[in-house]
């Protein structure tokens, strides 16, 4: 667990800062200077253009993660395994490409009512899907080669500098809309090509590839594993996006935009899971090839419970501080409407930060195929209980449409895991960190609160941390933290 620590402390001081920047520019840039019903249109944009560009890579990310240990050997440039990542995605591209240009009139149709721009750029969705569709093949590769804090780097501040500045010359009116589509094409791009040149730095790339280094019994494998993944990922990438999806088409941009800035707020709970999922994927897979159930159990144990414990006092520190957000933001009168959303949003992204990583464990194992079988049931779900919440309650409802699919989702996967992989995440550190995570709400039930939001804020914030912090160390919620406050201290107060 050393190297997931020490690579996720490093991942997550970037994706912090990252996050830092994306603060400033969903709450105060975009705010400002787009309406609700533009930041509606881009992330619609984004989201199609990120749907279809997982379904072109034929699963390739998590092929990657699974099939890596078999062509592991530095000294033989991966046997190739470069090439083979990258033929994939290209097959998947020439397949969905078409599909996406056949797709034209029924997607424009589900939109249309009450989102017609959208049809404007829609041509403009080919080249963000291929860019986005490499990019997160090579940033896979990277993890992989147990390197993550460059590639997320990329993702997280260059990124968010380079939409920083598009905004900002959209605010000014230095570009007008399709300038600011075409900027986002762009940006993609330039991160897509530094990314590339990181992983050419650091890993094989080799183009050299040896057909016959795949046994027959490998090559049926991976086959079969893609069909399975594409499946997957169709209903996977669907579920995710589902909410924001149907929000634009029963209420349009300016609903799906308050949808989008709420959502922001909840998503920073996941910023953590994703370096320490990233950095222990690649250990995961290595396990499941050995068939070290034990080595997979415990390591999904300490990955669900620091994901866990982080997320949700990330969780507490937002949702006191809700007032204060919509108090200091531009425009925050309109966007205080999707308070509750960020409620929502945010428990099911616990849930998901402390269940999401045995799905890894499931698609690393000789169960994976299983996955296809409740997706249909989940997305059923998902559908049925949009349909009926969003026209009672608007955009609330699609969070909690969100919230119980999310719900039925980890229940039915860990119903499998515990079955057939014998493994669960439940560990009495997840009792101790729920126990303070209700004394923390239960401190900040107090009316007591500074007139002055900024004030009001830091003075919360800093409080519950401090208290959240003595909490897990006293209690001893993790051995590990334990260690690494230790660290920090000694650091800060050497003895």
């Amino acid at each position: 667990m050393g190297i997931i620590i020490r690579q996720s402390i490093k991942s997550t001081i970037v994706n912090y800062v990252g996050a830092f920047i994306g603060f400033l520019v969903q709450m105060f840039i975009i705010t400002r200077f787009l309406s609700s019903e533009e930041i509606g249109l881009t992330k619609v944009f984004l989201e199609v253009g990120i749907l279809f560009a997982s379904l072109c890579q034929l699963g390739t990310s998590a092929s990657i993660m699974r099939y890596f240990p078999y062509f592991k050997n530095h000294s033989k440039n991966h046997n190739g395994f470069f090439f083979y990542i990258l033929i994939v995605p290209l097959v998947g591209c020439c397949i969905f490409l078409p599909v996406y240009l056949l797709l034209k009139m029924p997607i424009i149709d589900f939109f249309a009512q009450n989102s017609p721009l959208f049809t404007e750029y829609y041509y403009w969705v080919i080249p963000l899907m291929l860019i986005i569709c490499y990019w997160s093949v090579l940033e896979s590769y990277s993890n992989v080669n147990m390197r993550i804090v460059v590639p997320k780097f990329n993702r997280e501040i260059v990124l968010r500098l380079l939409m920083l500045v598009l905004y900002v010359a959209f605010g000014y009116s230095c570009i007008h809309m399709d300038g600011l589509i075409g900027g986002i094409v762009m940006a993609y791009a330039v991160v897509l090509i530094v990314t590339l040149i990181y992983v050419i730095h650091i890993a094989p790339t080799s183009l050299r590839f040896d057909l016959s280094y795949i046994q027959p019994s490998l090559r049926r494998s991976i086959f079969k594993y893609t069909i399975f993944l594409v499946t997957g990922a169709l209903g996977g990438t669907m579920l995710a996006r589902l909410d924001l999806f149907m929000i634009t088409s029963e209420l349009g941009f300016d609903d799906a935009g308050i949808f989008t800035i709420a959502s922001y707020m909840a998503a920073v709970i996941e910023i953590p899971s994703r370096s320490i999922t990233s950095i222990s994927s690649p250990l995961a897979a290595e396990a499941l090839k050995n068939n070290d159930f034990r080595s997979a159990e415990d390591l999904y144990k300490k990955v669900s419970l620091h994901q866990l414990l982080v997320g949700s006092i990330i969780f507490i520190l937002v949702w006191i501080n809700m007032d204060n957000i919509f108090a200091i933001m531009p425009n925050g009168h309109i966007y205080s409407a999707g308070k509750w959303v960020v409620f929502f949003i945010g428990v099911s992204k616990l849930i998901s930060v402390a269940l999401s990583f045995g799905g890894n464990l499931v698609n690393f194992s000789r169960y994976y195929y299983w996955g296809l079988y409740f997706m249909l049931f989940i997305i059923a779900i998902g559908i049925f209980t949009n349909m009926l919440f969003i026209p009672h309650y608007g955009i609330t409802g699609a969070a909690i449409a969100t919230l119980i699919s999310t719900i039925a989702s980890y229940a039915v996967q860990q119903w499998l895991i515990t079955v057939k992989i014998k493994a669960n995440p439940y560990t009495f550190g997840m009792l101790k960190t729920a126990f303070i995570i209700m004394v923390l709400i239960l401190i900040n039930s107090s009316d007591l609160a500074f007139e002055n939001p900024w004030i009001d804020g830091i003075t919360r914030s800093l409080i519950t941390a401090l208290i959240a912090i003595a909490m897990v160390y006293f209690m001893k919620v993790s051995q590990e933290v334990n260690m690494l406050i230790k660290s920090v201290a000694r650091k800060i107060l050497p003895l």
